[in-house]
């Protein structure tokens, strides 16, 4: 998705808080309140001064920071996420290895998960990984410049990591409050920030068209190099984001996460593909090779040529005859009725 022309976040807070006062009059009796919310409020607005510092002190309870990559470090490490981004952009990674959005992509490696738009059903606990390949592996350079580093500074234990996700922000960039899946991923959170400072910031409420975001609870620096962990009330009990206003220039987190061996996960499907363009759903079953209400598509004369694909979406067959010499027939759907 090209993003060149998208406007910088940042540029539309400016204008939505700079409109000519006959525009906004006018605009004010069509629409009467819209352009005059002003900045949303979040539940931590009604706490008292002693109730908001409690606050603050349970969420650096959960906070550790250290700056661990020097300038050269962070260098070396920079010019392999800009390789990663020219690999994903001749489209050399696997479907869900990458996420694009306005102003800020994501590169899943190790493992993937179902988030935000992509959720059928909406709400926390509804998260699901991606079946196992259906992302990259985690690159050897993001072990060995990375994630050993870290290891040997005792930051985390041998082994722990099995997950990285790359966000790189352009400018105005931002993600919006959550709280990473504890069904999915084991404490602590860990990242690693490169290219620019920025901020993460906790408690946030975020409204739209134009984009605002409340007062936070706390605003966290996070300067290039450093390395910074989430666990306990930080993570879990507080939601936190990164806001356009904290994005000025091009920002690259690198997140560290071990995915729970409990975690949920998206059953595996079979795509069958032959050279035509007709296509047939079948269900897999889960006991056998074969699928379900029908016998084994290996007997088939013209099955030769009919490759096995793992894909992420339904399992379907595309077959030139559906109408087989042996006279069985299958249900047919149009392409369009399948999503992928």
């Amino acid at each position: 998705m090209a993003t060149e022309s998208v406007t910088d976040l940042r540029e539309k807070l400016y204008k939505s808080n700079n409109r000519p006062k006959e525009f906004t009059k006018k605009s004010n009796n069509k629409h009467k309140g819209y352009f005059n919310r002003g900045v949303p409020r979040s539940k931590y607005d009604d706490y008292n001064t002693e109730e908001r510092e409690e606050e603050l002190q349970k969420v650096k309870s959960g906070i550790q920071q250290q700056k661990l990559f020097s300038a050269d470090d962070c260098s070396e490490i920079e010019k392999k996420i800009d390789k990663v981004v020219k690999l994903s952009d001749i489209g050399l990674y696997k479907e869900h290895t990458v996420d694009r959005a306005p102003l800020r992509n994501k590169y899943f490696f190790g493992e993937g998960y179902t988030y935000g738009s992509q959720l059928t059903k909406r709400g926390p606990g509804s998260e699901r990984l991606y079946s196992k390949g259906d992302v990259d592996e985690i690159p050897k350079w993001i072990h060995r410049l990375v994630i050993t580093p870290l290891y040997k500074a005792n930051v985390i234990p041998e082994g722990f990591v099995n997950s990285a996700v790359i966000n790189d922000y352009k400018p105005g960039g931002c993600i919006v409050s959550h709280i990473d899946p504890p069904h999915i991923f084991e404490r602590p959170i860990v990242s690693v920030s490169f290219f620019s400072e920025s901020a993460l910031s906790f408690g946030c409420k975020f409204s739209f068209k134009p984009i605002r975001v409340s007062k936070p609870v706390l605003t966290l620096p996070m300067a290039r190099g450093c390395v910074t962990l989430l666990s306990g009330y930080a993570a879990d009990h507080i939601t936190h984001c990164v806001r356009p206003e904290d994005i000025v220039s091009r920002r690259a987190v690198i997140i560290l996460r071990r995915v729970r061996d409990d975690a949920p996960r998206l059953e595996p499907l079979l795509e069958v593909v032959s050279p035509s363009r007709k296509r047939v759903i079948m269900t897999v079953d889960s006991d056998s090779d074969s699928c379900q209400g029908e016998k084994n598509l290996s007997d088939s004369s013209s099955d030769d040529n009919i490759k096995p694909v793992k894909v992420n979406s339904k399992v379907i067959c595309l077959s030139e005859d559906l109408n087989h010499k042996d006279g069985r027939s299958y249900t047919t759907c149009s392409p369009k009725s399948v999503k992928r």
